[in-house]
């Protein structure tokens, strides 16, 4: 039990990201490029894939999903913190904190579950092709997708609420530019020896069961490019699935340092933290943009029906 003020914390104090005194101006103009770059990025894959017939298939109707998430993700926590880079307000409510841990791991655990939906498609893709379109039909895709929202609205509700039914009443400062279970769990006034193993196992369940979902369906998938005779027919099989998995990595490096690491160090979990909430949902347009012929010809056909109009 710690000691400290019987007073109830009603709003806590971003430290914002350490070792960057007399960065702010300059981290606040690059950070701003990039949530702009990203808002933009993600909204233009969007529309493109809502406006091509072509596109109308499993894997980019689970793009843009993919795209929407990455719209919401780095809106959770990105706004803050260039208001922080700016020198204005530090400070943030209870609500608002509880609000942060919530939608930090409602979407994280949605990103987790459709990285590991848009595997499984990939798998009856190249494993399964002559069946493809009857097992990945209308209802399975939809059913699909609304589970992997709602099992992250679920773990979401989960941690927040055990993290916030501790008593906070004495320290107040975030070590942090955002409010997530690292940072925030050790300022509770309580034993939190046991929300912090549940919310960690909680975690590390549900990321290690994705990702070895995602290996299983990879591993199928590989033995199954191996297996075809033309070169040309390898190399197409495994484009289709080179962007999915250059996302996977960027997703769960990050995990990984952050929650499943034995050692914690303020530092490298804010470099950590800002590739994942800033940098990483910038990539994925470019990922999935330069590398995919179809997107890049249904954004071509878009650019030019945009300028054509304009000219008539």
């Amino acid at each position: 039990m710690k000691a400290g003020n019987s007073t109830p914390v009603t709003e806590f104090v971003l430290l914002g990201i350490s070792h960057t005194e007399g960065l702010e101006t300059m981290m606040f103009g690059l950070f701003l490029t990039f949530y702009v770059f990203t808002l933009l990025g993600n909204l233009i894959i969007f529309l493109t894939i809502l406006a091509s017939s072509t596109l109308h298939t499993p894997m980019y109707f689970f793009l843009a999903n993919l795209s929407v998430f990455d719209i919401f993700f780095p809106s959770v926590n990105s706004p803050k913190m260039l208001v922080l880079l700016v020198g204005q307000s530090r400070t943030i409510s209870y609500q608002g904190c509880a609000s942060q841990v919530f939608f930090y791991h409602f979407l994280g655990c949605t990103e987790c579950f459709l990285y590991t939906v848009m595997a499984y498609d990939r798998f009856v893709a190249i494993c399964h092709p002559m069946r493809y379109t009857v097992i990945m039909n209308h209802r399975v895709c939809s059913g699909l997708t609304v589970g992997t929202w709602l099992g992250g609205c679920v773990h979401g509700c989960i941690l927040t609420f055990l993290i916030f039914r501790l008593p906070y009443c004495g320290p107040n400062e975030v070590d942090s530019f955002f409010c997530d279970i690292p940072v925030v769990l050790p300022l509770a006034c309580a034993d939190i020896s046991i929300a912090q193993m549940v919310s960690l196992t909680n975690v590390g369940v549900v990321s290690l069961t994705c990702f070895l979902l995602v290996l299983t369906s990879y591993t199928r998938i590989v033995l199954s490019i191996l297996k075809i005779r033309s070169s040309e027919g390898r190399r197409r099989a495994f484009s289709t699935c080179s962007a999915h998995l250059t996302s996977i990595l960027f997703f769960y490096g990050p995990v990984i340092l952050v929650y499943l690491r034995p050692a914690s160090s303020p530092w490298m979990d804010a470099v950590v933290q800002v590739l994942n909430n800033v940098i990483t949902p910038c990539l994925n347009p470019l990922i999935y943009s330069l590398r995919n012929k179809d997107v890049k010809l249904a954004l071509r056909k878009g650019l030019s029906t945009v300028f054509l109009y304009k000219e008539l």
